[in-house]
């Protein structure tokens, strides 16, 4: 499964914002990582360097790697409309998001665990794979030997799911997928023009 596992405080200070949650060595260093930490001269960023800080911080935050967010990007700009949002409608699509965004997880990284430890159906069946493509009209929930699962009530009773696009059935512990988000109702701090401006080079 394609993920990041290094250091999550270092990325987060690398792109300045609490990426992946609150982050408390942040709050103490938000400056970029490095051997002389905020002493260092930095030198501004190119056009191409802006560009590709912002794929970067997607990639990170949607828990991507290269291949995967280019297809992505691929499957985005194949298809009419604006390719920048249809591009982080995709990302929102991912099933381990969904897991995220329903509250059934504290973060992205936990919702895939608990997909790929097979406690996560799709549609009545249980479904391992995070980056399956959930589509409107899907229902996604908590297997029904897996309601039981402490880490799933604790984070249940925690977040609540309060995304516009999906729906969230507490006593079933499923959700359904209602629509594909609008750029509105995507919260995540990501200039998509820029990615869509570095793919087009």
């Amino acid at each position: 499964m394609a993920r990041y596992t290094g250091p999550k405080s270092k990325i987060a200070r690398k792109f300045g914002e609490a990426i992946y949650g609150p982050d408390k060595y942040l709050e103490k260093k938000n400056y970029p990582p490095g051997a002389h930490g905020n002493n260092r001269r930095r030198k501004k960023l190119s056009d191409y360097g802006v560009q590709l800080m912002e794929k970067q911080k997607a990639k990170y935050t949607y828990g991507m790697l290269e291949r995967q967010f280019e297809n992505l990007f691929k499957k985005a700009s194949s298809k009419s409309g604006i390719t920048g949002e249809l591009l982080l409608q995709f990302c929102e699509a991912r099933l381990d998001n969904v897991i995220y965004r329903l509250g059934v997880a504290n973060s992205r990284s936990a919702a895939r665990q608990l997909v790929s430890h097979r406690h996560v159906v799709v549609n009545g069946e249980v479904c391992n794979i995070p980056s399956r493509s959930i589509k409107p009209g899907d229902v996604v929930g908590v297997r029904e030997k897996s309601k039981s699962l402490e880490v799933i009530s604790e984070s249940l009773a925690a977040n609540s799911c309060d995304s516009a696009w999906l729906s969230w059935n507490r006593d079933k512990m499923e959700g359904e997928f209602m629509h594909y988000p609008t750029r509105d109702e995507i919260p995540e701090n990501i200039n998509e023009q820029l990615i869509v401006e570095l793919y087009s080079k």
